[in-house]
């Protein structure tokens, strides 16, 4: 067990225990004098608990997780997200939850780990070969469509469109043929054209086939003037990022934040607290990090010998550049605002215990791939 511990990516715990610091630092702005005070303290209590589990995860053979566990664990994942359907709980509209008495629990956020490692099991029997269509694509694409149709159904957009940036990043690697990526694209582009005609031609017909709430969010994306009380949370997150300007109004100085107007300014709307009281810089900064985390990532994938290994990193690699990119742009204007966490910054025992477990998967790839 010391000899693997020995062979884990120095950096990468680095970089975890710098977001450890700034998770914990900004909640404690954005808190502070609010009904959740204290968070920053659960959090430091949550980053332990989970560092100390990626630890013990990064010494087990990833293999066996893939090759063994991985359907079970699909399984397993697929009858929780119905548990979650019949007797979740509701908050804000969406049923996402379990309630476990001391936290409450996001099975949708495991369920993105389990598919990866079944995934990655099903590609690495290709040993390389071209992905078949019927044999293949077909499965693939049914293993992740029910986790996508289900969490959609809670309704859970930002966490749904994760299952696809996975599984058009695995396939990729797992070298689909161009002709099926090629169909795969104008078949998204054809109907993402189609909602917005429909959208633009027949508003009655496109609201029905929308839920309201994502109809409420997507009309005030395309014009955030046309409904001010719909569209203040984003209008306000870009005047605050705007606000900060290069180097940020201070630390506990962030005007629109300390005044409320940023809601969920400790999960979801994080960013924006960074943007406001650190600036650019601070943005810059964290960005950084998550390039040097996804460079290091795709380091590991390369040398790795084992298909599975590298499979299952090219997943935790897609998962978590559309989480970054998703949150950011939602508070930016660059796209619909939808329910995500920023990885590793986020308060959130759900996300934050996904997160962790992945990169302890990642770390068993590196440390298990040098030992053989």
């Amino acid at each position: 067990m010391i000899d693997r511990l020995k062979r884990l990516d120095s950096v990468i715990i680095f970089i975890l225990l710098c977001f450890a610091a700034i998770s914990t630092l900004v909640i404690y702005s954005a808190t502070s004098g609010t009904k959740y005070d204290g968070l920053h303290l659960h959090n430091i209590v949550m980053f332990v608990v989970m560092l100390i589990v990626m630890l013990g995860l990064s010494c087990m053979d990833y293999r066996f997780l893939v090759r063994r566990l991985s359907v079970i664990l699909y399984g397993l994942g697929i009858v929780l997200l119905l548990v979650v359907m019949f007797k979740g709980m509701t908050i804000n509209g969406s049923k996402r939850w379990i309630d476990l008495g001391v936290m409450q629990f996001q099975p949708s956020e495991l369920a993105k780990i389990f598919v990866i490692l079944l995934l990655a099991r099903i590609l690495e029997q290709r040993n390389g070969e071209p992905l078949r269509f019927f044999r293949d694509l077909l499965p693939l694409g049914l293993i992740t469509g029910v986790p996508f149709l289900i969490i959609l159904e809670q309704p859970d957009l930002g966490t749904s469109i994760v299952f696809i940036c996975i599984f058009i990043g695995m396939l990729w690697i797992g070298n689909v043929r161009i002709t099926h990526a090629l169909s795969g694209f104008f078949g998204i582009a054809a109907i993402i054209g189609g909602m917005y005609w429909l959208y633009s031609a027949n508003f009655s017909l496109f609201s029905k086939i929308v839920k309201p709430h994502q109809l409420s969010r997507i009309q005030t994306f395309l014009d955030p003037a046309s409904d001010p009380n719909k569209s203040w949370h984003v209008l306000n997150s870009i005047r605050a990022v705007g606000a900060g300007q290069m180097f940020g109004e201070g630390f506990k100085h962030g005007q629109l934040v300390q005044k409320g107007y940023i809601p969920y300014d400790y999960a979801d709307s994080i960013y924006v607290v960074i943007g406001e009281e650190f600036g650019f810089i601070g943005s810059a900064v964290l960005l950084l990090l998550y390039f040097v985390l996804i460079y290091r990532m795709i380091k590991i994938v390369l040398t790795c010998p084992d298909l599975s290994g590298r499979y299952l990193i090219v997943g935790v690699i897609s998962m978590f550049t559309l989480q970054i990119f998703e949150n950011i742009a939602m508070h930016t204007g660059m796209m619909p605002l939808t329910g995500i966490a920023l990885p590793f910054i986020s308060y959130g025992g759900s996300s934050l215990m996904t997160n962790m477990i992945s990169m302890g998967l990642v770390l068993s790839v590196k440390a298990h791939s040098e030992a053989t």
